[in-house]
């Protein structure tokens, strides 16, 4: 597998996430440990994920499966067979060169940004592996004609937080696998 990993199946896979099933916490958990075992993470040249992920995890006294994760990146990073940093442009604080739609870039969470842009500047075409944040269900296809896939690893919970979240809006469709 190669992917782009969201922070929050990190997040998901320390338990740190509260209100997601034993079902997205398990598929969150086998993401993480299919990329560690036979797989490659991409990132970007700037460090901004792995900066993101060492502020929400702890590498230094792993506790969790996603603290494991951060370790495991960390010690890997500049092996190329394990991990792809690919060079992204910051036009401005959480806006890059290479997010496929300027429109969608406007509305899309500043911080989420990233995931994207190096998912559409990586040439292996890794999709953004994603836990349970629901305003990607209004963004996934867009950013899918751009050539950017997201896989979603907890359909049900995520749509569950949307129906919450967005309860006047009707339930968007999840990619086909």
């Amino acid at each position: 597998m190669r992917a782009v990993v969201d922070t929050n199946v990190i997040l998901v896979a320390n338990l740190d996430h509260d209100d997601v099933s034993q079902d997205c916490v398990e598929a969150c958990v086998e993401a993480l440990n299919e990329v560690q075992s036979s797989g490659v993470v991409v990132i970007d040249d700037q460090y901004l994920i792995l900066e993101e992920y060492q502020h929400k995890t702890n590498s230094q006294s792993p506790k969790g499966v996603g603290d494991a994760f951060l370790k495991w990146l960390l010690q890997n990073q500049a092996n190329p067979a394990r991990v792809v940093r690919v060079p992204v442009t910051s036009l401005a604080d959480d806006r890059f060169d290479e997010f496929p739609n300027n429109d969608l870039q406007d509305h899309f969470d500043p911080p989420d940004r990233k995931f994207v842009a190096v998912a559409a500047a990586d040439d292996g075409c890794a999709p953004i592996l994603q836990a349970a944040d629901c305003k990607w269900l209004d963004w996934w296809h867009t950013l899918e004609q751009h050539g950017v896939k997201v896989r979603f690893l907890c359909p049900d919970d995520v749509c569950r937080f949307y129906a919450k979240k967005f309860p006047e809006n009707k339930l968007p469709e999840l990619p086909i696998k």
